[in-house]
């Protein structure tokens, strides 16, 4: 019987960074089910087409093959074969994401492969849907936010660091629209599960928040254990 960790939240709310400390803990597969959105909002620009083209976009799924693996450590995303990795992380891709993510169609498509993982091992699971749709039965549901202001702060620091020309006002209205996108879609809109801890990440410091994710684990591994 696997045990899961869903984690949802907002974009630059630290849900990546702490699902892979949690998962490099407790030893469990990490799945970044974002990075399968990015890849497929990539794909459809390379094509030349609008991510909120949703027939286009479906068109486009059967051309389409993804996988996830895990090389150094890190989780790596492959479409149709090339790392992508890299270049799921620019912004626009991002915003693709949002646009395609949206799609009935993809996110069934998406769907089936995202469960299939949890199935088969533990796993600490990422996005924005995951303990409303993905995984509803997952054992320890978390949900993680914070100011748009400080996740956009998080982010123009995380793209300076890498050497990319950014500006924050601008970053500022992507996660703004992001936001909005995410809330508003009318598939699997973000919302915190009612079931889900609720942890404002924006005046901690993620030490601090990571403690405290593990102590909810800790404590819902241990009430299973006693139940066994």
């Amino acid at each position: 019987m696997s045990f899961c960790v869903a984690i949802d939240g907002p974009s630059g709310a630290g849900k990546s960074t702490l699902a892979k400390m949690l998962a490099a803990h407790y030893q469990f597969c990490y799945i970044d089910t974002g990075a399968m959105y990015r890849a497929i909002g990539l794909y459809v620009l390379r094509c030349g087409e609008s991510p909120h083209d949703h027939s286009r976009v479906c068109e486009l799924l059967e051309q389409i093959q993804l996988e996830l693996f895990t090389e150094d450590g890190d989780q790596k995303m492959k479409l149709n074969g090339e790392d992508v990795t890299k270049e799921i992380r620019r912004e626009e891709i991002g915003m693709a994401a949002a646009g395609v993510s949206s799609c009935p169609q993809v996110r069934a498509f998406l769907l089936k492969t995202q469960r299939a993982l949890a199935q088969k091992q533990d796993v600490v699971m990422d996005g924005r849907d995951i303990g409303t749709v993905v995984l509803p039965q997952a054992d320890v549901k978390l949900f993680l936010t914070a100011d748009p202001q400080v996740r956009a702060q998080r982010r123009y620091q995380e793209l300076c660091e890498k050497g990319q020309q950014a500006d924050y006002e601008a970053v500022l209205r992507d996660v703004c629209e992001r936001d909005r996108q995410d809330e508003t879609r009318e598939i699997s809109p973000l919302c915190c599960a009612q079931d889900a801890v609720k942890i404002d990440t924006g005046g901690c410091s993620i030490p601090v928040v990571f403690q405290r994710l593990c102590d909810l684990i800790d404590q819902k591994r241990g009430a299973l254990a006693c139940s066994i």
